[in-house]
């Protein structure tokens, strides 16, 4: 187990190291100048060529090699050791300027946000992106296994089959057209739940629950396939004979194998969740990392861009690491 998490948390920076590399290539080299405001207008040229002087904007290498420096550590580190970063502080101070930005991982500033840094935009975001996409995965795991082992029970069944008609028009289904009919039905025609917005529970739950459907519909799918196999395994057989009830045969025995399957899909899906919900954000006004990284993406703030997906990645391989290490847990067969 601690060899599989050394392993994994070594492997973290080169698949940063090659995500933020091909990401850095292909927002280069979309159209647009990121300093530009979002109104179209331009700053004078000596302001434009001493701006990209500053931000390494004139030249692939030069930001490339920039950034990494900033965002890998390595230089917080060194001007540390050095005393570069206490001296500017104190010539700072002196002057009654601000201090440097004081984050060991530094991401930069952002283009589009002036005077205000990615670290604190994806700081004051994430946190509620977090919150909404812990809310959906809980919400798709309730609606998704339920309906997974309410369908197995009875397979061919009514009820097997309007769970997979369910699921199938939930996989099918855009995100914003989910959002979009809630909002009609709960908010607009019954009066229930929020408007747009985000503070309270209230607003959490409708977009939550918007999220929550397509993962839920993936999840019942697995479940219900996961829990047939099972089902007809010779150690269910066995249980019966035993006379163990039914709900302990379902819930205990076969469900605990089950959900092996569901269980590799939760490390994604609940990344995604968290850091990929930029639809839906956009759809109920959450102030999360979504609505920054598609406004970051329209106007070209190459800082923003790098440093939300450079999050999402990893996100990725933490949830990715954590599915694994509860996989042995369950299974200890499992290598």
């Amino acid at each position: 187990m601690i060899s599989l998490i050394a392993r994994r948390l070594l492997q973290l920076p080169v698949i940063l190291l090659v995500i933020y590399t091909l990401t850095l290539a292909l927002a280069w080299k979309v159209p647009g100048n990121p300093l530009e405001n979002p109104e179209g207008r331009r700053p004078a040229p000596e302001v434009i060529a001493a701006m990209k002087a500053q931000y390494n904007l004139d030249s692939f290498t030069n930001f490339y090699v920039s950034y990494l420096d900033s965002a890998s550590g390595f230089k917080f580190l060194r001007e540390t050791v050095t005393g570069e970063r206490a001296r500017r502080a104190a010539e700072a101070e002196a002057a009654g300027r601000f201090a440097p930005p004081s984050s060991v991982f530094d991401l930069g500033p952002s283009l589009q946000y002036r005077d205000r840094r990615v670290n604190e935009i994806i700081a004051e975001a994430l946190p509620v992106s977090m919150v909404l996409g812990l809310a959906a995965i809980l919400i798709a795991l309730v609606i998704g296994v339920g309906a997974g082992v309410a369908g197995a029970m009875r397979p061919n069944s009514w009820l097997d089959l309007a769970t997979l008609a369910v699921a199938l028009v939930g996989i099918s289904l855009p995100t914003f057209v989910i959002g979009t009919v809630l909002l009609l039905v709960f908010p607009v025609l019954l009066g229930w739940g929020s408007i747009p917005g985000w503070g309270g529970l209230g607003s959490v739950l409708l977009p939550a629950l918007t999220l929550s459907l397509p993962f839920a519909a993936y999840i019942a799918r697995l479940t219900r396939m996961g829990m047939i196999e099972q089902l007809q395994a010779d150690y269910i057989r066995t249980a019966r004979a035993k006379g163990v009830t039914e709900m302990r045969v379902l819930l205990v025995h076969a469900l605990k194998n089950a959900f092996l399957p569901v269980l590799s899909y939760l490390g994604p899906a609940t990344a995604m969740a968290m850091t990929g919900s930029f639809v839906v954000e956009r759809v109920f006004v959450v102030p999360g990392l979504g609505q920054h990284f598609v406004n970051a993406v329209q106007n070209k703030d190459l800082f923003l861009i790098i440093g939300v997906v450079l999050i999402f990645a990893t996100l990725l391989v933490l949830f990715n690491l954590a599915v694994d290490v509860l996989s042995r847990w369950i299974d200890p067969r499992i290598e």
